[in-house]
């Protein structure tokens, strides 16, 4: 099939590769712009970007796809069977929704029409999900809202983190989406109408990373293991913010303390903090200006009072 692909992050990437490595005419690839990065905020190509140029595909890389009508007419004299948009990064006007043959495809990080929107991956964690999945979709005008091709679930496990759920999930994305090109050009894809009830999955702020105590240690728990590796969830002590990477749930012990009070921080035991709800170990934490540690390390050079409040 002739395949115009627009993607950003290396989520896409498995994608992009998996269509052209099966033999798929990439006509061009469509990626955001170059954005400063790192320590002398150089310009650096997205990964989608990266991997395109170095299979020698034309890339284009508007700053805005809508009311861009000299970027609309260069997609419209590619004339592409489909467009497959895999975490592009820009909703899609229906100008160019109407451009290809068969439509446009979308590969999503969910199981639809559960978590619509930009951080399904994070927040079926955050929200203490057993399975989630990847949904493939014609798309139309609204957000995640066109008709579901095909599904692939899979088991969200107790020690996974977004980082590692984003690695199977993308590597599911690229299998699904040759699976339903190839249903596509076979005349055999199944067109299924979401569901009126659905849940969102807004992308993630500030002010969502914030540790609140009063919650239990279970969901606490759940909310650090959806932002590692990023944006990842603090907490706030002596007026310092504090990144906190890992934890666990102490089943055993049982707290009378305020939420947030430090019941114990030492080398060996480590750092247990009382919560609404049952006792967290953390196990992995960042410092200001400082980088990522295990407690244990982090306490032998530094203290932490007992009976301190996180807030």
């Amino acid at each position: 099939m002739n395949i115009v692909f627009m993607g950003t992050p290396d989520f896409a990437v498995e994608s992009l590769s998996k269509i052209y490595d099966n033999g798929h005419e990439v006509l061009a690839v469509v990626s955001q712009p170059d954005r400063p990065s790192g320590r002398g905020m150089k310009l650096r190509p997205t990964p989608v970007k990266e991997y395109a140029e170095s299979k020698n595909l034309k890339v284009y890389q508007p700053e805005k796809v809508r009311r861009n009508t000299d970027f609309i007419d260069t997609l419209k004299n590619l004339k592409p069977d489909v467009i497959v948009v895999v975490a592009y990064g820009q909703i899609l006007p229906e100008e160019i929704l109407n451009i290809p043959k068969y439509g446009c495809i979308n590969v999503h990080g969910s199981l639809l029409p559960q978590y619509r929107g930009s951080a399904p991956i994070q927040w079926s964690i955050i929200n203490g999900d057993k399975t989630t999945g990847i949904t493939t979709m014609y798309m139309d005008k609204g957000m995640d809202t066109g008709d579901m091709i095909l599904k692939e679930e899979i088991e969200i496990l107790d020690e996974d983190t977004f980082g590692s759920l984003y690695e199977k999930l993308k590597k599911i994305g690229g299998k699904l989406i040759l699976e339903t090109l190839e249903k596509i050009s076979e005349g055999t894809a199944p067109r299924q109408k979401q569901p009126e009830e659905y849940t969102l999955a807004p992308m993630i702020e500030k002010e969502i990373c914030k540790i609140d105590w009063n919650k239990s240690a279970i969901e606490i728990r759940n909310l650090v293991r959806g932002l590692n590796p990023m944006p990842g969830a603090y907490t706030t002590l002596d007026d310092m913010n504090y990144k906190i990477w890992m934890c666990e749930v102490l089943d055993e012990m049982v707290a009378n303390d305020e939420p947030g009070t430090v019941l114990y921080a030492n080398e060996k035991e480590g750092l247990g903090i009382a919560t609404g709800k049952g006792v967290i170990s953390i196990t992995e934490i960042q410092a200001p200006n400082s980088k990522r540690m295990f407690i244990k390390d982090y306490l032998r050079g530094n203290k932490i009072t007992i009976g301190k409040i996180l807030l």
